[in-house]
């Protein structure tokens, strides 16, 4: 049996306490920091995944029986390689933005207050990439749950979540974020992202974290980071996979203890996902400023985001059996 830690939990939708306490918060933030460098190292080399690290080139050689010198990449190389990855992402990025900024336009979403069901079912439903995507993942058995759920919601209350996050979002970037000082915030608190946890911001069962801080995302990603599933899986990988006191193992993981699976932890409280990716950004931002390489602050979560779906995907076997339900032994539970 695949086992994690000593035994196997279902995380409650409530987060321990102890996470929110100062001194968890710095002991997951440091061990963050002290598995980040490993990572972004790997992340440069291979161009985000994108190539095979000379590491690995050298190895697949000398099974064939063949050498490879293993070069020392120059600064500059570096950091082209960087500029590349920052490039793309944003192009990535860049790519469905438009429909969520049309979405979330507020003269729009007006005029919706007078069909709501039109909201829903033709500007959700068809125009918005992630829940569209979403919906129409057929293969996908465990998304069947969110269609119905889907099906159930009320439009009404749709439309005023949608509402509701894009005032936050505008009254944030214009009474809270200062670009100027950003980069020096201290603590949780500063961060000021806690009243996003509040019902008013939510539609169980349709916009829940996930989707929520996507929107966030596509509209203003200097400030809002990316709460995806991979996110919180590569959290669970920098932080080590340590429990740091939790009685219900990691934080950022939710086990089924009757069917034995492993998924991230769907309820993760957004506050504290945006504090751990401020300080990857920040580490993200120091590393480029050693090889001379600019991130545009405009789109500094988009980074973030990149280099979290590259650590997700350095455990992407390990991840898909934690997923699964299959013991070691190759039977099904």
């Amino acid at each position: 049996m695949y086992r994690i830690g000593v035994t196997f939990v279902y995380y409650p939708n409530d987060i321990e306490e102890c996470c929110y306490d100062q001194a968890h918060i710095e002991w997951v933030t440091a061990e963050i920091r002290s598995n980040f460098h490993s990572y972004f190292s790997n992340f440069l080399e291979t161009n985000s995944g994108h190539v095979i690290s000379s590491e690995v080139a050298a190895q697949l050689a000398q099974n064939l029986g063949a050498t490879v010198a293993i070069k020392k990449r120059s600064q500059m190389d570096v950091a082209k390689r960087l500029k590349t990855i920052l490039a793309e992402g944003i192009k990535d990025f860049e790519r469905d933005r438009q429909s969520y900024l049309d979405i979330m336009d507020e003269e729009s979403l007006e005029e919706h207050s007078d069909d709501p069901s039109y909201f829903k079912n033709k500007v959700l439903r068809d125009r918005c990439p992630i829940i569209h995507s979403t919906l129409h993942a057929k293969t996908v058995k465990e998304l069947d749950k969110y269609r119905a759920e889907f099906s159930r919601a009320d439009a009404n209350e749709l439309l005023d979540v949608i509402t509701n996050l894009n005032e936050f979002a505008r009254r944030y970037m214009d009474d809270v974020y200062d670009p100027d000082t950003y980069d020096s915030v201290s603590g949780l608190d500063e961060l000021a992202v806690s009243e996003l946890l509040e019902d008013e911001f939510i539609v169980y069962g349709v916009i829940g974290g996930g989707i929520k801080s996507h929107f966030l995302y596509k509209l203003f990603p200097q400030a809002f980071p990316n709460r995806s599933r991979e996110a919180v899986w590569a959290l669970w990988y920098l932080s080590g996979k340590k429990t740091f006191g939790c009685t219900q193992d990691s934080e950022f993981l939710m086990i089924d203890t009757k069917n034995i699976i492993t998924q991230q932890n769907f309820f993760y409280p957004y506050d504290l996902f945006v504090y751990y990716s401020f300080q990857i950004y920040l580490l993200l931002k120091t590393e480029a400023n050693k090889i001379g390489c600019y991130i545009n602050p405009e789109y500094k979560y988009v980074m973030v985001d990149s280099f979290l779906s590259f650590v997700a995907r350095c455990h992407s076997e390990e991840t898909a059996i934690l997923k699964s339900n299959i013991r070691e032994d190759g039977h099904g539970y």
